[in-house]
């Protein structure tokens, strides 16, 4: 990977992104939300949604609680 790469790939982080500390810390809320309502927890949550979009380890999690939640 090229510094080139990691500076482009900074560029175009959604400024509204929590991070991943951040969107772990509500993730549970915004999981049994999404299951309701996905525009609803997107509007409450947008930096754990923009994040979620950026971020393949988090969305993995986020894709093991709505399995757990749908059991």
């Amino acid at each position: 990977m090229s510094a080139h790469i990691d500076l482009d790939a900074f560029l175009r982080t959604d400024p509204r992104d929590v991070g991943c500390g951040g969107a772990m810390a509500v993730l549970h809320a915004y999981a049994e939300l999404h299951v309701a309502d996905p525009a609803e927890a997107a509007r409450r949550y947008p930096g754990v949604a923009a994040h979620l979009r950026a971020c393949g380890p988090c969305s993995t999690d986020f894709e093991g609680l709505l399995a757990l939640i749908a059991e």
